[in-house]
């Protein structure tokens, strides 16, 4: 059950995302490479498109750190990871949590 609503979350996020211009103060480029493009690609989710891919790659290299990037590139392979995080107690857990939540609302707000 987990795995699935981790899942979901996931393809809300990619599926919220397209390739156009920022309507804000961002301007996103479509094919943006980093970590979390390739977990996206990686995945095989439908929508899954290098559009989609880049469009939330560059989202995350606005309002994410590197550090954030790959622990959110982790969630990909493995769903429960971010159960795991979501979840968990620990305060660094929760900020983190915080950032990427602000992340996908951004990238939503910006990519679709």
């Amino acid at each position: 059950m987990q795995r699935i609503i981790a899942a979901l979350m996931i393809a809300g996020l990619l599926a919220s995302c397209g390739s156009r211009a920022d309507r804000s103060r961002h301007t996103v480029t479509r094919t943006a490479g980093g970590v979390i493009a390739s977990a996206c690609l990686d995945a095989s989710q439908p929508g899954a498109t290098r559009e989609r891919c880049g469009c939330v790659q560059a989202v995350a290299n606005t309002t994410l750190t590197s550090t954030d990037q790959s622990l959110g590139a982790s969630f990909f392979r493995d769903p429960h990871r971010a159960q795991e995080i979501r979840q968990s107690s620990n305060s660094g857990n929760e900020r983190f949590w915080q950032r990427w939540r602000a992340f996908g609302a951004e990238a939503a707000k910006i990519c679709g």
